[in-house]
């Protein structure tokens, strides 16, 4: 039986060899150090398990080692492979860990994104989720663990970022369970949880009365024709700020007069029919910018040779009808949605169902079952050209008033 003294006074020698304890337990001094080892018998073969360095691991402690071992041994575990499947387990909960799975997805989904938007979500996970819950198992986490992350932001007066934080983390679990790390989306059951946010009512004209104007004070703008255009474009198609400023040449089939992307705020593929208005638009544009990536470049950029190309930015479209005079009370980018939204309804008579399909916003049939992207194409392709015929015809309704831009 070993003691403490003579643990200590243990000197390298030429050749390793053993000073022992007693049931199996010993230490094995080598001219690079001392190491404790336990050999046992599993299955009729012999083994050893490395129990430790001394004097980082004393006498007391590798003891303590041998003894857990030979209690595995005695319910019939070998303790080595029972090691080896404790750091399998752990390593396996490393990589499926949420902060793992969280960047695995982002990674992923940035191509699709601007890097501003992939930026912003990236900061609003390192900031408010990976601190509290980042280092656990997906598999392993509760529906009050991630209450506890949102409540935090929502706590010091961020509601509206809330509110996106567990949008964020409902998207990460999504992920995890189609990759099989995790058995179902926990953040589901948050639903209601959060105080709601109230929503800002974003500027749009939505009398017929007075969009005419605004469309001849929108084809008045007489600066970047990359601008001018996508200012013509926007209130026939009305699509998210962000979608036409981010389109691309690749995704546009003129022939067809189709439009198809993936909408990123709902990871949808949505087509949006072109009426011919928008396809002359789009034809008078692309030998400008046709050669490049984005329909509607950064000025910057715009070049087809240059090494980066970046679309045209958050405020060009702002901008340029703040230098008309609309005011930000009057008109936002966002408004051309009310717009069409309000005058289908309200004045053409077009079916709600397929205004709030074209809207890229989630409809379901009677059945409860979610319409796909072709949904109603051909009544779509009808409503857009309806739609387009009669801006045309609220816009004839007075000379076009030309403006300095």
């Amino acid at each position: 039986m070993l003691r403490d003294t003579a643990v200590r006074a243990a000197t390298a020698q030429d050749k390793p060899f053993k000073l022992a304890d007693e049931g199996g337990l010993y230490l094995l001094v080598k001219p690079a150090g001392k190491y404790w080892r336990y050999d046992y018998r599993h299955g009729g073969k012999r083994k050893t398990l490395a129990l430790g360095v001394y004097p980082s691991v004393s006498l007391a402690a590798a003891r303590k080692g041998r003894d857990e071992a030979r209690s595995l041994l005695d319910q019939g575990v070998d303790p080595g492979e029972a090691r080896k499947a404790k750091k399998e387990a752990l390593f396996t909960d490393n990589e499926n860990s949420f902060e793992v799975v969280a960047r695995e997805w982002h990674g992923q989904q940035a191509a699709t994104w601007v890097p501003s938007h992939s930026g912003r979500i990236l900061a609003r996970l390192e900031n408010d989720v990976f601190p509290w819950i980042g280092k656990k198992p997906v598999a392993d986490l509760l529906a009050p663990e991630l209450l506890a992350v949102v409540r935090r932001v929502e706590g010091r007066g961020a509601g509206e970022t809330a509110h996106r934080v567990l949008q964020n983390i409902g998207q990460v679990l999504r992920y995890a369970v189609v990759t099989g790390r995790a058995d179902r989306d926990v953040s589901a059951d948050l639903r209601g949880a959060l105080a709601p946010v109230r929503g800002k009512n974003l500027a749009a004209v939505v009398e017929p009365a007075k969009v005419g104007p605004l469309l001849r004070m929108l084809d008045s703008y007489e600066g970047s024709f990359i601008v001018a255009s996508a200012l013509r474009l926007a209130p026939l198609v009305f699509v998210r700020p962000g979608e036409l400023r981010t389109a691309r040449w690749e995704d546009i089939d003129l022939q067809a007069g189709e439009w198809r992307y993936l909408v990123t705020k709902t990871q949808t593929q949505h087509i949006v029919p072109l009426a011919r208005q928008a396809v002359a638009i789009l034809q008078e544009l692309q030998p400008l910018t046709g050669r490049g990536v984005y329909v509607f470049p950064s000025a910057r950029t715009a070049s087809p040779a240059a090494k980066i190309q970046r679309p045209m930015s958050d405020n060009a479209i702002l901008s340029a009808m703040r230098r008309l005079g609309i005011d930000k009370e009057e008109m936002s980018g966002h408004g051309f949605r009310a717009m069409a939204r309000t005058i289908m309804d309200e004045v053409l008579g077009i079916r709600p169902d397929l205004i709030e399909h074209q809207l890229a916003h989630s409809v379901r049939d009677p059945l409860g079952r979610a319409y796909n992207r072709t949904s109603h194409l051909p009544a779509r392709k009808e409503m857009m050209q309806q739609w387009a015929d009669y801006l045309d015809k609220l816009k004839a309704g007075a000379e076009v008033v030309r403006l300095r831009a």
